[in-house]
């Protein structure tokens, strides 16, 4: 009885090894995430206004919102002062193009 038992027990062991050798089952089974909704994501040189279009989606092992939430407030400050200096630059070259055309 002890012997048929074993031979069970090793006959399903050996069946689990190659299944997961052969990737038909694996160790995580956590599933990979489906997306609901398109991922735009930013462009390749993001202004302010994209931040607040950014939309993740949330998977079981999920994420914290209240971080991800407070980074893209960040992220959109930043991107605000850079578009703000940027246009400060901008304006100051332009008044120094225009003193020089004067001369």
């Amino acid at each position: 009885m002890v012997w048929v038992v074993l031979a069970v027990v090793a006959v399903a062991v050996v069946v689990v090894i190659r299944l997961v050798v052969s990737g038909t089952i694996t160790p995580d089974a956590m599933p990979a995430p489906v997306r609901s909704q398109p991922d735009p994501g930013l462009p390749q040189e993001p202004k302010a206004a994209d931040v607040p279009l950014l939309r993740f989606d949330t998977a079981s092992r999920g994420y914290d919102i209240e971080a991800v939430d407070d980074e893209l407030d960040r992220l959109e400050g930043v991107l605000r002062r850079q578009e703000a200096e940027l246009a400060e630059f901008a304006d100051v070259r332009r008044s120094a193009m225009d003193s020089e055309q004067e001369r």
